[in-house]
């Protein structure tokens, strides 16, 4: 959930950090507010106008689909560890 919340989000990683900080502080999992910072950061909608330029619409698709899946991986197994 936390990755669909973040990719229509446009920041950049200094910018987010204050807002992930505020999210652990309220109670959020380590893990859920990692992968909300890095679906802000690498799953922008600027992010794939810009990227659009260079990738065919379906290679833009894989990318997002692996960098989401990897991204909601990685949440997973930080609240596993960690929590």
């Amino acid at each position: 959930m936390a990755v669909l919340i973040g990719v229509p989000l446009y920041s950049n990683a200094a910018g987010v950090i204050p807002l992930v900080s505020e999210l652990t502080r309220a109670g959020v999992a380590m893990g859920t507010s990692l992968a909300f910072m890095m679906a802000v950061t690498a799953l922008s909608l600027p992010e794939a106008i810009l990227l659009r330029r260079v990738l065919k619409p379906k290679l833009l698709a894989v990318f997002f689909g692996v960098a989401a899946l990897g991204i909601v991986f990685i949440g997973y197994l930080f609240n596993f560890i960690i929590g």
